[in-house]
C-alpha cells in the first residue's frame, strides 16, 4: 500500500464535489469538441491527465493555438495562448468552496471572449439522466480541495499504469485518455473488425455518436471515482463490445474482481488495489486477465495483435 501512490478517496465523502468537478470538465471537453476536427471514436474531444491535474492539450485557433488546463495543486482553471497570453479562472470561492457551475462557465467564457477566442457550445450536459444548462446551474458549487488532490494523485497513478498496459499491444489501440461525459479514465484496444450497430440511448448523446464511438470491437479498461448508482466505490472496470458468449463468467485476478450484470462489466474495487502489496501489478493484473477473456473469447488474432509490455529507452525487436 502506497498512500501517497494510492490515496484513499471514498466516493461518498466528495460526492458533492465530483459531481462539480465532473460538469467542469464537460465545459472545457465541449469547447475542444466545438474547435476540433472530428478524430474517430470522439478521441478528439477527451482531456488528458497532466502534472497537474486535466489539459485539453493544444487547440488550433487560426494563427496560434490555445490550451486549457485544470490546475488541480493551485486549483486555478489557465487558458494560455501560443502567442504567450493567459487567464486564469479560480476553481474556490473566497470562503474555501467551490464556485457554480453557471459562474465557472461563464468566467471560462468570458476568459476565452477576452482572450479573443470565440467559441459558442452545446450547453445541456452529456451522458448526465437529470441535468441543468451550464448557465443555469447553481446547485452544482462543491469543492473539496484534498479531495481533488487526492483524485488527481490517482489519475496520475492510474494514466501511468494504464499507459503501460498500452504498450503490450501493437494493434489499434486508444490514447489513454479522460472522457469527459462519463468522468472516466480509460484505454481501449480493438480487433480490427466492426461490431454491430449500437443501439444509442445514452442521455443527451446523439446515436449517431455512440454508433460512431462503438463502430468496431473492442476491449476497454479504466477508472472511475464512482457515482450514486449501482457502484457506490471508486473502482476500474474492464468491458467488450460487443461481448462475446461466455464473457460474464470468464475467470478473471485477482480473486476481488467481479463481473456486475447491472453494468455488464468487470469491476475491481479501488481499494483492492490500493491495499495490495504491490498496487501496480494488482492492476496490471487485472487489465491483462480481463482482456484476455474477451480476446480469448471472441477469437481476437492475437498473435498479430499482442506483443511484450514496452520497456524504456528499448526498441522493440521486430
Amino acid at each position: 500500500m502506497n498512500d501517497t501512490r494510492w490515496p484513499e478517496l471514498p466516493f461518498i465523502a466528495w460526492a458533492d464535489t465530483a459531481a462539480t468537478l465532473h460538469l467542469w470538465t464537460q465545459v472545457v471537453g465541449k469547447i475542444r469538441l466545438a474547435r476540433t476536427p472530428w478524430l474517430n471514436h470522439s478521441w478528439h474531444v477527451t482531456l488528458y491527465v497532466s502534472a497537474r491535474g486535466l489539459t485539453t492539450g493544444p487547440i488550433g485557433d487560426g494563427d496560434r493555438s490555445f490550451q486549457i488546463d485544470f490546475d488541480f495543486i493551485d486549483h486555478k482553471l489557465r487558458i494560455a495562448t501560443s502567442d504567450g497570453q493567459e487567464r486564469q479562472v479560480t476553481l474556490k470561492s473566497e470562503d474555501g468552496k467551490g464556485v457554480s457551475v453557471a459562474k465557472f462557465y461563464g468566467e471560462a467564457m468570458a476568459a476565452l471572449r477576452d482572450l479573443g477566442i470565440d467559441v459558442t457550445i452545446n450547453t445541456m450536459p452529456c451522458e448526465l439522466p437529470e441535468c441543468t444548462v451550464f448557465e443555469k446551474d447553481v446547485l452544482h458549487r462543491s469543492y473539496d480541495a484534498e479531495a481533488v488532490r487526492r483524485f488527481h494523485r490517482i489519475l496520475v497513478s492510474v494514466n501511468d499504469v494504464l499507459a503501460r498496459f498500452r504498450t503490450g499491444f501493437i494493434g489499434k489501440s486508444s490514447p489513454v485518455h479522460f472522457f469527459w461525459g462519463s468522468f472516466d479514465l480509460a484505454v481501449t484496444r480493438f480487433s480490427g473488425r466492426r461490431a454491430p450497430q449500437h443501439p444509442g440511448g445514452i442521455p443527451h448523446l446523439p446515436n449517431s455518436v455512440a454508433r460512431e464511438a462503438y463502430s468496431h470491437e473492442v476491449s476497454s479498461a479504466g477508472f472511475w471515482p464512482g457515482s450514486k448508482g449501482p457502484v457506490n466505490f471508486p473502482a476500474f472496470y474492464s468491458y467488450a463490445y460487443p461481448a462475446p458468449p461466455g464473457f460474464d463468467q470468464a475467470k478473471v485476478k485477482p480473486d476481488k474482481a467481479f463481473f456486475s450484470k447491472i453494468l455488464g462489466e468487470f469491476i475491481l474495487p479501488y481499494d483492492a488495489v490500493r491495499l495490495a502489496d504491490d498496487s501496480d501489478a494488482t492492476l496490471m493484473e487485472f487489465l491483462q486477465s480481463t482482456y484476455e477473456a474477451a480476446a480469448e473469447l471472441a477469437q481476437w488474432d492475437r498473435k498479430a495483435l499482442d506483443c511484450k509490455v514496452g520497456e524504456a529507452g528499448k526498441a522493440r525487436a521486430v
